[in-house]
């Protein structure tokens, strides 16, 4: 019932931006916090920035002013602009969902920075 749908992904050059959309369904995504993700093979999946449900926002300290995330709440659609990429930040990014106190996820967009 819960469907999040990542989108945005691509393959960039050192330097090159990205829009990342998360389409929200099944969840009342007014009131939920929301969230992006990353992970690499054989790691573990790390929080790239948080937004509440009253537009609060969370970054990760390496993220340093690169990514921006946002959510527009008319089209229940949550947002992550990646600027300045580089080969570090290659992994497979997620939209996540906390609705009663449970998360849900999406399945993932693979973001490729060539060195």
């Amino acid at each position: 019932q819960v469907y999040l749908a990542d989108t945005g992904g691509g393959s960039v050059q050192p330097g090159g931006s990205l829009r990342l959309s998360c389409s929200a369904s099944g969840v009342n995504f007014k009131i939920s916090t929301m969230a992006w993700y990353r992970q690499t093979p054989g790691k573990e999946r790390e929080q790239v920035a948080q937004i509440t449900s009253s537009g609060d926002t969370t970054y990760a300290g390496y993220v340093k002013g690169r990514f921006t995330i946002s959510r527009d709440n008319a089209r229940n659609t949550l947002y992550l602009r990646v600027n300045s990429l580089e080969p570090e930040d290659t992994a497979v990014y997620y939209c996540q969902a906390r609705y009663c106190d449970r998360d849900f996820w999406g399945r993932g967009t693979q973001v490729t920075v060539y060195s």
